[in-house]
């Protein structure tokens, strides 16, 4: 027997949505079932109103009637559900694999709790191995690049700088750290000016939803 895991993780999360709140919904293929999900509880009556962390999103969103409001006038967010490409066993998560970290980043420290969901491929016990993508104002593209080549082993701009953010910014994707320590890094990255965001997630992540074998763990921060 074959399980969808991404899936089962994402319905898993949702059934965390109670009536009235202000739900947060992420980007990408994972954070897409979740926003599924949803759509289908709205239909069955659920009265949430939700924020995007993408255009995309939004799109899916409206395509399933669930009421959205503009993140710009939202101060706080109940919960939010997202997907992640990497996280180990203390909830320190990289994401950005969909190129909205910053946005992500922005609405899951508005959230009262935020939750992730995944695969068990996704659970690690040292993170590294997936690309961190930092999130770069194209202004100072080549300062940035210069700061990143001394920081990893390989710095790529996706899409050979083509590729643009919701925001209007490049990405850049970087692969093996020569620092360790994640939130050293984190600090690194967000000191370098022309840096607007990046992909790691320190303490933001207050549950994880992970299936495997179609079994969905949960694993709560200090827990």
């Amino acid at each position: 027997m074959t399980f969808d895991n991404k899936k089962l993780a994402a319905e898993a999360a949702v059934a965390e949505v109670r009536d009235g709140m202000v739900v947060g919904l992420g980007t990408g293929s994972t954070a897409a079932f979740a926003i599924d999900a949803i759509g289908r509880r709205v239909a069955q009556g659920l009265r949430v109103t939700a924020v995007a962390t993408s255009v995309a999103s939004a799109e899916q969103a409206r395509r399933l009637n669930i009421p959205l409001l503009d993140f710009a006038d939202v101060a706080r967010v109940d919960l939010t559900i997202d997907g992640t490409d990497e996280i180990d066993g203390a909830l320190v998560a990289v994401k950005g694999a969909g190129g909205a970290m910053l946005r992500e980043k922005a609405v899951a420290a508005a959230s009262t709790r935020m939750v992730v969901i995944a695969d068990g491929s996704k659970q690690v016990e040292r993170l590294g191995a997936a690309k961190l993508p930092v999130e770069v104002l194209p202004f100072a593209r080549a300062f940035v690049l210069s700061r990143l080549v001394e920081l990893f082993d390989r710095v790529e701009l996706r899409d050979a700088g083509s590729y643009r953010t919701d925001n209007d910014n490049v990405v850049a994707d970087c692969h093996d750290a020569q620092v360790s320590d994640p939130g050293v890094l984190a600090a690194v990255l967000q000191a370098i000016p022309g840096v607007v965001g990046h992909g790691l997630f320190l303490d933001e992540v207050d549950a994880a939803y992970i299936a495997t074998d179609g079994v969905v763990a949960r694993v709560e921060r200090g827990g």
